[in-house]
């Protein structure tokens, strides 16, 4: 199933400790580009969370956003440092001492000094804390992922009737090849005859600049090699995913059999039909970027 690189998921996780939240959304790109936001606590999970999402997209400018709340007012605690408010009582007797002034320190001035008291947050169990979050990126993960195949079903519908016209087309320019060189072939004829009496000369003449002619606008071996591609692209949608880039490769060789057809049209109706494939070609391309 071919999935598009336009793709969006969101995935809620929580329990009694806290809650995460994962968006996930992407847009066009040549490659796998990452751009994470997170809180800073999360950071050490940077290369395992592109490790999990890996697992979802091959292609696309990927934004990922995860917050995390915490609602256990349990895992900050109080720290006393006695032996730093030691140190300051030390200091302050110094000061009593050395500059003859009267030492009126009380507990609530001393627990105001920096860093006496401090909250501090409680160690995270690491593992506990990854587990979560991955679950919470699987969730988001796979919604992403949903996204991406309906969107790609829907190019692939798209893309299926734009090769049948293309198709259409070029049969279409099959079809008039005979009628181009019958029609060159009755105006020499008439133009010779206009201009030469001896029929015998007229009849040499006319097969010479007829075969010189069709040689000229002859595109047989594009038409042929253009089925071909159309036919490869189809197989390919078909094929599963990860073919975007195989499909524009295809659709670059069409774009080149196109236009030695228009090069080599040598009649109004032809080169209508070669624009109009060249311009399905070229809307072909652009859907195709759309493609993982």
């Amino acid at each position: 199933m071919i999935k598009s690189m336009t793709g969006f998921g969101r995935a809620e996780l929580q329990d009694e400790v806290r809650r995460f939240t994962v968006e996930i959304k992407s847009v066009n790109h040549r490659y796998l580009d990452f751009n994470m936001k997170m809180p800073k606590k999360l950071s050490v999970f940077e290369a395992a969370i592109r490790g999990v999402l890996k697992e979802y997209m091959q292609r696309g400018k990927v934004d990922v956003f995860i917050s995390c709340e915490d609602f256990s007012s349990g895992r900050m605690q109080l720290h006393y440092n006695s032996e730093l408010a030691g140190r300051y009582l030390e200091y302050f007797r110094q000061m009593e001492k050395e500059f003859a002034l009267e030492n009126d320190i009380k507990v609530s001035h001393l627990s105001r000094c920096p860093e006496v008291l401090t909250m501090e947050e409680q160690e995270i169990d690491v593992e506990e804390l990854w587990s979560e979050l991955e679950k919470a990126l699987r969730a988001a993960g796979e919604q992403f992922a949903a996204s991406r195949q309906v969107e790609g079903e829907n190019l692939k519908r798209d893309l299926t009737a734009k090769l049948d016209s293309l198709q259409a087309n070029v049969r279409r320019i099959e079809e008039r090849a005979p009628e181009i060189l019958s029609e060159y072939r009755n105006r020499l004829e008439t133009k010779m005859k206009e201009l030469l009496e001896d029929t015998q000369m007229e009849d040499s003449r006319i097969a010479a600049e007829v075969v010189i002619f069709a040689d000229k606008i002859c595109t047989d071996e594009e038409t042929v090699r253009l089925n071909s591609h159309i036919e490869n692209m189809k197989t390919a949608l078909n094929d599963g995913e990860g073919i975007g880039r195989k499909l524009d490769f295809i659709a670059q060789e069409m774009n080149r059999e196109a236009n030695t057809i228009l090069s080599k049209a040598n009649d109004l109706e032809t080169t209508n039909i070669a624009i109009e494939l060249k311009t399905e070609i070229e809307k072909i391309r652009e859907q195709i970027q759309n493609i993982e």
